[in-house]
């Protein structure tokens, strides 16, 4: 039987349960908490997108180019489509001389539904900088234009950048990255199915700079300093990883994917997190991963208001009325005891 990662409560019964699968990890590769399978295959999806930027940083051309840190964390981000992430994705571009043109994410509304109104109501129409991978993508066009390498068909595997992003993936994780174990992601570049044990060390490893090369500790370091400056730009209004961030600061590097998953280092720790829910729903992974920060973070963050409300949190109906409640489950909670 699948364990449960999440539940819904309505009228003081629980009325559902999400299933998943979660491991905790320090940078040596111990396991310090595990549920489920943690070898099974998954696909990390938008979770991975810092160790994709790890290029753009330690081969100095984020340097050249004078990226500052709300454009090295939009390369990070899951952005909401809103205007400061649009804005930040053009000004990446526009250092290289390039627009949203050169982009090969496709095109979609903002996420976020007010930015979606907002450029309704004035005539506008999305672009690729809306997508939410832009500030990726943006990244790889700098980096391909750093190297004087082609940018059309930047997101193929055999692309020079491609090929050079996903070797920093193996790396970081540990696991392999090849043709057998490759799918596509929704922004079209490809995406690996590894263990969750793997994104977990990779975490560990990215949040620490254990196992890594020097250059490539300095550019995680670079990268989480950026993020921990500009949170907004990695997720955006409301979004779980900007709204954790924006409390914690340094203290954890949050990354949500698609499809359920969550992973986040916490340096201090020397600790990497991974969840998946097993039926793709964010708001199960999210609560589990809240309540298992809330567990690792250390004593002062079992009572940290906002962590407690990622943990748990209310669930409204069309007229706003409390009707209940989506909170961690069983080994998940932060107040499980064996």
């Amino acid at each position: 039987m699948e364990s449960a990662i999440a539940e819904i409560e309505r009228g003081g019964r629980v009325e559902s349960r999400h299933a998943g699968t979660a491991v905790v990890v320090d940078a040596a590769g111990k396991v310090v908490f595990s549920l489920g399978d943690i070898d099974r295959p998954t696909y990390p999806r938008s979770a991975v997108k810092a160790f994709l930027a790890l290029p753009l940083v330690e081969s100095g051309a984020a340097g050249r180019l004078g990226l500052e840190d709300e454009e090295l964390a939009l390369a990070c981000a899951s952005h909401t489509g809103e205007a400061a992430h649009v804005a930040v994705a053009a000004r990446m571009l526009a250092r290289t001389g390039h627009d949203a043109a050169c982009l090969e994410c496709g095109t979609h509304w903002p996420v976020d539904a007010d930015a979606a109104h907002a450029l309704a109501r004035a005539g506008g129409a999305p672009s690729a900088l809306h997508n939410n991978c832009s500030g990726k993508h943006a990244g790889f066009v700098c980096l391909a234009c750093d190297q004087d390498q082609k940018l059309g068909g930047y997101i193929h595997p055999d692309h020079p950048v491609m090929r050079e992003v996903t070797a920093a993936l193996a790396d970081v994780t540990g696991a392999a990255h090849g043709p057998d174990n490759m799918g596509i992601d929704g922004c079209s570049i490809p995406t690996y199915a590894i263990p969750l044990r793997a994104l977990a060390h990779g975490f560990a490893r990215f949040g620490t700079g254990h196992g890594l090369g020097p250059e490539r500790a300095r550019a995680a370091a670079r990268l989480r300093a950026a993020v921990a400056a500009a949170p907004f730009m990695v997720g955006g209004t409301g979004r779980f990883d900007s709204v954790l961030m924006q409390e914690m600061g340094p203290a954890v590097f949050s990354k949500m994917g698609a499809e359920g998953i969550m992973a986040a280092s916490l340096p201090d720790q020397g600790l990497g997190i991974a969840v998946k829910c097993h039926d793709g729903a964010p708001r199960a992974a999210e609560v589990a991963m809240a309540a298992l920060l809330m567990r690792f973070l250390g004593p002062d963050a079992r009572d940290n208001p906002v962590l407690r409300g990622l943990a748990q949190h209310d669930l409204r109906n069309w007229n706003g009325i409390t009707v209940g409640r989506v909170r961690a489950a069983g080994p998940m909670h932060p107040d499980h005891r064996p």
